[in-house]
């Protein structure tokens, strides 16, 4: 997730809930899919096969990731991550867009076949004492926001939408703040669920971004999701994040695997593409793929470099992060 000062302007399938375990066998909206909820459809791409060779796995840049090289118009964006094999997009802003914005570039992923990853659902109450605090005004904000979510994923074939709790109360207990979060995810996932939506809670480090912020690691993610018990309420592992709150990531991807829906990157330090920083993305690609994982890896970081150079080292990054052995 982007810093919430940048938030507001940052330019960047359904799975039955069952099978959100894992991370494996999750999918994107299809052709199929996407006339089923509505999003009139042309054909798919024909010329796909001629594309660049996709990745190994589903890595989704941003909008503006690319504007050099594909130019202002989000389409042309979208026709050049899918030439040069991206198979997802990630638009933490989506639900922001105009209604008429949201459709186009629904239509044009799935001409592309490419996958729509998470945006974000509670802007609103992502950033100030909400749900820890178990006042009802803070959670109904929330639970309202969640129910604008579920029309908004239903316009652009997204299965999963990202939610942060809040910031600590500092006049409570911790443990009352998680039976408070608790409850208020209950009922976020009573209202995704039937729509085989899934919210995926992200751990924000606190040490360089987001002090304050109530949750900040993997375990308390999993213990979270644990207790609301529901297959609408998932992890997105951002290794940017975990990287600086607690390392370790490849056996703490293993530990709270179950509960693991999406996948983020950048580097550390710098939060960058992977290679500028101290992550070995190779092997943490190679172990996702290892273990099955099928679902998406947002590329949620800047460029270190300016320009379209720069674009075009994002890109080879990637290529020289998935080039690991795939048998």
């Amino acid at each position: 997730m982007p810093d919430p000062i940048d938030r507001r302007s940052f330019v960047g399938s359904v799975a039955s809930a069952a099978a959100v375990v894992g991370g494996a066998g999750l999918g994107g909206v299809s052709v199929a899919a996407a006339r089923d909820r509505g999003i009139v459809t042309p054909q798919p791409d024909t010329d796909a096969a001629a594309r660049t060779t996709a990745f190994n796995l589903a890595y989704a840049p941003h909008f503006g990731m690319f504007r050099n090289l594909a130019g202002d118009d989000l389409l042309d964006q979208l026709r050049f991550m899918g030439d040069e094999g991206f198979t997802a997009l990630e638009d933490n802003g989506m639900a922001g867009r105009p209604v008429e914005q949201q459709e186009a570039i629904t239509r044009e992923m799935v001409r592309l076949g490419m996958r729509m990853g998470v945006f974000v659902v509670n802007m609103g109450t992502a950033w100030s004492p909400t749900l820890a605090t178990g006042r009802g005004d803070a959670r109904d904000q929330f639970l309202a926001e969640c129910r604008a979510a579920v029309e908004v994923a239903k316009r652009v074939g997204a299965t999963w939408m990202t939610v942060v709790p809040g910031t600590l109360d500092a006049r409570l207990e911790l443990d009352y703040q998680n039976a408070n979060v608790i409850d208020a995810l209950r009922r976020g996932a009573e209202i995704f669920e039937p729509h085989g939506l899934v919210m995926v809670l992200e751990p924000l480090n606190h040490r360089r971004d987001h002090p304050g912020l109530f949750l900040t690691r993997t375990s308390q993610a999993h213990m979270l999701c644990r207790a609301v018990d529901s297959p609408a309420c998932k992890i997105l592992f951002d290794a940017y994040h975990q990287q600086i709150s607690e390392g370790n990531l490849i056996p703490n991807i293993d530990l709270a695997w179950d509960e693991i829906a999406y996948i983020q990157v950048g580097d550390n330090p710098g939060r960058k593409e992977p290679g500028t920083g101290e992550i070995n993305y190779r092997n943490v690609f190679a172990h996702l793929h290892a273990r099955g994982y099928t679902g998406i890896i947002g590329m949620e970081h800047g460029n270190s470099r300016p320009g379209a150079e720069g674009e075009r080292a994002v890109i080879d990054a990637y290529r020289t992060a998935d080039a690991f052995d795939a048998r």
